[in-house]
Formats: C-alpha cells, sequence, structure tokens
C-alpha cells in the first residue's frame, strides 16, 4: 500500500473528515460491527459517484483503502476544509475569545499547512462565526447580568466590579480607587450613550486629574438602568465608600448631586465636562457599534489593567505619551459639527422633541464659540 499522509478535519456540519495526501477528502459513512469506520469519498454522492473510501480501526489504522477516483484531485477544496477545521481548533483553545483576531489566526495557520491555501477573505465569515460560537451569551436585560465573571477580575487579580443592584452596576479597580482618592479635588464625570449596551440607559463615568502629569485618569465605570438622580447618588456613595473616603475633604462638591456642581477644576467656578467628554470619543472609537455587554467589559477591564504601569513609569518620568497631531481649527470645528450630528440623530431616534434638539444646537454653538476664541 501506498504511504498516504493523513490529516484530520470535520464538515460544515461538525462531523469527522478524513483528508489523504492534502488531496481527496472523505466524510465518515458508517461503523461495522468490529467497531471499524468507513469513511468514503465526498465525490460519492455527487455525479461523479466516485467509489474510493477508506476503513479505520478504532486506533485509527488502515485497514483497507480504495485510492481508485474517477475525478479531479481537490487540492484547493482539501486546503480550505483543513485550514477551517484547525482554525476553528485555535479558536476553541482560546479562554478570551475578544482577543482572537482573525487575520493573525489566518496567517498562522495557513503558514504551518504550507501548501495552496484560500484566501483570507474567502473564508474570513467563517472565522468570525467561529469566534461568536465561543462568546459569552448576550445579555438582554439587568437581570441576567450575572454576580461573578471572569471578565470582573483585573490582570492584576483584583476586583474590578464592586456593586450591582436593579439598577446600576459599577466598575472600579483598587488602582483607580487609589486614584479617586489621592485627586479627588479635581474630578470630572458625564454619561455616554453610543456604548451603553442595548439593555441599558447609559455608560457613566468619573476621571480624576493628575497635577503632576497634567494627565486624566478614568477612576470608575457604571452602567446604568435609568436616569433616576437616587441611581447617581448609589453611584457616588458606593465609589466614596470603596475609597474610604468619609467626607469631601473640606469640598463641598457633589452637593445634593446637582448636575451643576459634578465637574470642577481644583474650584467650582470651572465647571466643564471636556475631560470626560474626550474619553467618550475614546470609547466610541474602538466599537463600530453598540457593544455587547461582555465586549464592552473586556474592553474597560483592558485599559484599566494597563493604569498602574502607565502611572508609576510617568511619575518616573520614562515614558511620555506621543504628542497627538496637531489638528488645524478647521478641522477642530468640523470635528465638533460631526459629533454633534450624531447626538442629533440619537435624540431623533429616541423620538425627542424639538426643544431637546434646539437645546443640542445651542450648546454645540458655544462650543464651536470657545474654540474658535
Amino acid at each position: 500500500m501506498e504511504e498516504l499522509k493523513i490529516d484530520i478535519s470535520e464538515t460544515n456540519r461538525g462531523k469527522e473528515q478524513i483528508i489523504i495526501n492534502k488531496k481527496y477528502k472523505y466524510n465518515y459513512s458508517y461503523t461495522k460491527k468490529n467497531k471499524s469506520k468507513v469513511y468514503r469519498c465526498t465525490e460519492y454522492k455527487t455525479l461523479n459517484k466516485c467509489k474510493s473510501y477508506i476503513i479505520f480501526n478504532d486506533e485509527k489504522e488502515i485497514l483497507k483503502y480504495d485510492g481508485v477516483h474517477n475525478h479531479f484531485e481537490q487540492e484547493f477544496n482539501a486546503a480550505l476544509s483543513l485550514t477551517k477545521y484547525r482554525i476553528k481548533k485555535e479558536i476553541k483553545k482560546s479562554s478570551i475569545p475578544f482577543n482572537i483576531k482573525p487575520k493573525r489566526v489566518f496567517n498562522q495557520i495557513s503558514q504551518d499547512i504550507g501548501f495552496i491555501c484560500p484566501e483570507f477573505k474567502s473564508i474570513k465569515s467563517q472565522i468570525i462565526r467561529d469566534i461568536n460560537k465561543q462568546l459569552p451569551p448576550n445579555i438582554s436585560n439587568f437581570e441576567e447580568i450575572p454576580e461573578k465573571h471572569y471578565l470582573y477580575i483585573t490582570k492584576q487579580n483584583e476586583n474590578f466590579m464592586i456593586f450591582k443592584n436593579q439598577n446600576v452596576i459599577i466598575f472600579q479597580s483598587p488602582f483607580q480607587a487609589f486614584l479617586f482618592k489621592k485627586y479627588c479635588d479635581d474630578l470630572f464625570v458625564d454619561g455616554t450613550f453610543y456604548v451603553a449596551p442595548d439593555f441599558s440607559y447609559q455608560v457613566f463615568i468619573t476621571r480624576n486629574f493628575v497635577p503632576e502629569l497634567n494627565e486624566f485618569y478614568t477612576t470608575s465605570f457604571s452602567i446604568l438602568r435609568n436616569k433616576e438622580q437616587e441611581t447617581y447618588k448609589t453611584i457616588f456613595e458606593v465609589i466614596k465608600s470603596n475609597c474610604d473616603i468619609t467626607k469631601d475633604n473640606g469640598k463641598t462638591y457633589l452637593i445634593l448631586y446637582n448636575i451643576e456642581n459634578w465637574n470642577y477644576y481644583n474650584n467650582i467656578e470651572h465647571i466643564t465636562n471636556n475631560a470626560s467628554e474626550s474619553f467618550n470619543n475614546y470609547l466610541s472609537g474602538l466599537f463600530s457599534k453598540k457593544p455587547t455587554y461582555f465586549r464592552l467589559i473586556y474592553t474597560l477591564n483592558n485599559d484599566v489593567s494597563l493604569y498602574p504601569d502607565t502611572y508609576e513609569r510617568r511619575m518616573l518620568g520614562v515614558w511620555n505619551k506621543q504628542k497627538r497631531k496637531t489638528l488645524t481649527k478647521t478641522n477642530k470645528i468640523k470635528n465638533i459639527i460631526e459629533s454633534y450630528k450624531k447626538m442629533e440623530s440619537f435624540l431623533i431616534s429616541n423620538e425627542r422633541n424639538r426643544s431637546h434638539i434646539a437645546g443640542l444646537w445651542f450648546e454645540c454653538l458655544i462650543n464651536l464659540n470657545n474654540k474658535i476664541n
């Protein structure tokens, strides 16, 4: 018997498939009484009615092989099946499916196979389907949010989720709590709708200014079910408790949780939400559409896990952020208008009245005026 190169693959329905010499495919047909398995050429059920077959015992040793085919070799189809199967196996091995880059997986597998291989675009949709099958089930309402999950633990093996009730779930790593407490004199907060999961109202964010670095750090994330004042009150009470802040360090911020007093820069006279808006825009750029609950938490967790190292290195002066590309005034104005167009579309889709939209564009004019001057 000629020496055969045997590879294991599987069909689209998940059944075992044998590939011989990287040219011919055989699908499982049936099992005999002696437990040997018969595989027939995939062209057996086509007009070719190819009669080639191979029989294995339960230890995958060849018992009988008929290698006579009445059709051309199927090198490309064999490559396609084997590539899909190995990519699927690689995806299943990943404990964090959010981290999988389809093109990177394809490049690795196609290089290992070492023979004619399909183009990435021909199997991209298949790879994405395999990745999606490995993701946690989507969350459709607050009641389905789990109390425990591996995404609630940071890379430093510390708790990320600190509180959950029927209206809000709050995330703050121990390092974020340290920053919040140390730099609580410079607090900025804001909410964003664009990255909020479909079942929630908004993602609410607190940021603190670190004067030594002239830098902002995000110090908590909350996913809200509604915009009730009691919900916001809960957020701040939980965060202050988690950061062991018993009083407001002589400040009177968050007076009655009035939004007008939320954002200040060392004193109540400077009220702005630009610091939070910049991070909101950064988050929006990470997702092409509204993220699922678990994808959002994974992204936030990943981001927060970098904070201790970047903070320490910047404090030591061994690493500085690269200077951002300077935008012309025209580009700045264009970007502002585009962002307000998106917000207008959101308000219209949520059936807000004309007064809301008029107020939005009035705010845009004020913003433009500040940038120009």
